[in-house]
C-alpha cells in the first residue's frame, strides 16, 4: 500500500511533471530522451560515476515514456530499441559501443 505522505515525480505523455502517489516503473534521461528499466546496467553505471542524477525522469510505464518522445535504452532493451530504430528512417544514429 502507498505511503500517503510520499509523491514521486513522474513525466506524464506530454512531457511534464506531475506528483504521483506510485514510484515510476520506468527512468529516463532527459537530455537522451531514452528511457528503460530501473536495474539498467549503463543507468547504473553513469549514477555510479556521479553523472545522469540530475537529469533523471520517470515514468508511470512504457507507453507514457512513448508518448513523451522518449526512446528505448540500447543496453537493456535491445529489442525495443531494434524494432524502435527500424521504424525510424532517415535518422542518423550513433550507438554507444
Amino acid at each position: 500500500m502507498p505511503d500517503p505522505d510520499k509523491t514521486f515525480t513522474l513525466l506524464g505523455p506530454e512531457g511534464r511533471p506531475y506528483s504521483s502517489p506510485l514510484p515510476g516503473t520506468f527512468g529516463g534521461h532527459r537530455g537522451g530522451k531514452l528511457y528503460g528499466r530501473l536495474d539498467c546496467r549503463a543507468a547504473l553505471q553513469a549514477i555510479g560515476r556521479g553523472g545522469y542524477v540530475k537529469h533523471r525522469v520517470f515514468f508511470a510505464d512504457e507507453a507514457t515514456a512513448i508518448a513523451a518522445g522518449y526512446r528505448p535504452c540500447a543496453v537493456c532493451m535491445p529489442r525495443q530499441y531494434a524494432a524502435w530504430k527500424s521504424q525510424a528512417p532517415g535518422m542518423v544514429f550513433h550507438d554507444a559501443q
